[in-house]
């Protein structure tokens, strides 16, 4: 399976250096989407919206978009990927030339993880749930995917009164290690969350899920593991959801840039959302177009090399369209800050005191220069 090399993400530019950087580094734009908003279901308050998919519909509608620059897909295990169903992903790669990105332990749904899963105090419940992210690792393997994902959204709490979470905290981390030691090989990319479904979510900020990385790799003995972290890869990496980071409250552009000072973005998923708020998943561009735009210099910036995963929840249009808008409005965006005066920018945030007020310009003429409005001169 692919074993992306994170370690350049690391450069921190400066001056001339990071100019010329900008001026010749164009992300590339390679798009993923989950399998399980394509037919979305009902949810607490109302029913669902569309009819029902197979999953060999909804592999057949992913394969319909590859030529608008859809290259990937991403599932859970065992609802969407099944030990009964690894055939037909297997068939849909080879005759579509797409690719599964990752399969994902679901960890959160199931009536067993009521309390929990790798956090769970039950030890017989933990157990499956270390057994469940063994078996997924074994499925990524298997397809030849790029990386797992795990997302505590069953582990959490509400009332935090006399809980044990320094416990709860190494109960999660060690089962992790555990399953990858088992499984060795397959680097593990944590998504945080600050809440929703759990009122709290363990490690539900970025810098949260920096530590639980650091922590599981401290605690991996498996030869291929470990020589993987001898070399200086990470074998726990980060997936920030840009929802989750707004509903932590979380600046878009310091926070990727902060995973990749640390090598660890091993993967992106992007929406928009409302500051705060409960997850919406809405269509990138919707809301928060500066932030995304910040966001998307700061990977540039930093040589970002990976994928742009597409997690929306698409109720009230057809998957089709919600997934070609959020490409558009990536490769929209991704124009627009391939098109700015870089050298300016550099300089501007480098000696902000020489520079008053010039990216805030800079990025007025960059938004509506098109319009034929009449701006001041610079």
């Amino acid at each position: 399976m692919p074993f992306a090399d994170l370690r350049g993400e690391r450069s921190v530019r400066t001056g001339q250096d990071l100019v010329s950087h900008l001026s010749s580094f164009s992300l590339n734009l390679r798009f993923s989407a989950g399998v399980w908003f394509f037919a979305p279901g009902g949810g607490r308050f109302h029913d669902r919206y569309c009819d029902p998919m197979t999953m060999e519909q909804i592999l057949e509608a992913a394969a319909s978009l590859k030529g608008y620059g859809l290259e990937a897909i991403e599932a859970h295990y065992p609802n969407e990927v099944s030990d009964d169903n690894l055939d037909l992903f297997k068939a849909w790669s080879a005759d579509t030339g797409m690719h599964v990105l990752t399969v994902v332990p679901n960890l959160f749904y199931d009536s067993q993880w009521e309390f929990g899963s790798l956090s769970n105090p039950c030890d017989a419940i933990r157990r499956r749930a270390i057994e469940r992210v063994k078996r997924t690792l074994e499925i990524n393997i298997e397809l030849g995917t790029d990386f797992s994902i795990i997302w505590p959204g069953g582990d959490g709490f509400e009332n935090s009164f006399g809980l044990n979470h320094a416990d709860a905290r190494c109960r999660f981390a060690d089962g992790i290690a555990e399953a990858m030691d088992a499984v060795p090989g397959v680097r593990v990319c944590i998504e945080s969350k600050p809440y929703e479904p759990r009122g709290h979510i363990l490690y539900p900020t970025t810098a949260e899920a920096l530590l639980l990385c650091e922590r599981v790799e401290k605690a991996l003995s498996a030869e291929e593991n470990r020589a993987r972290l001898a070399e200086g890869h990470a074998m726990m990496a980060l997936n920030p959801e840009v929802g989750h980071m707004l509903m932590g409250f979380e600046d878009l552009a310091y926070t990727f840039s902060l995973v990749c000072e640390y090598g660890r973005l091993g993967h992106t998923h992007w929406n928009s959302q409302p500051l705060g708020n409960y997850d919406q998943d809405l269509n990138v561009g919707v809301l928060g177009v500066e932030q995304a735009e910040a966001a998307m210099y700061a990977l540039k910036m930093h040589g970002y090399g990976g994928y742009f995963g597409i997690d929306i929840n698409p109720e009230r249009m057809p998957v089709q369209r919600a997934l070609l808008n959020c490409m558009d409005a990536l490769k929209g965006i991704n124009a627009r800050v391939d098109q700015l005066d870089h050298e300016r920018i550099a300089a501007a945030a480098e000696n902000p005191a020489d520079h008053r007020g010039i990216i805030e310009a800079l990025l007025i003429r960059a938004r509506w220069g098109d319009t034929g409005a009449k701006f001041s001169e610079l």
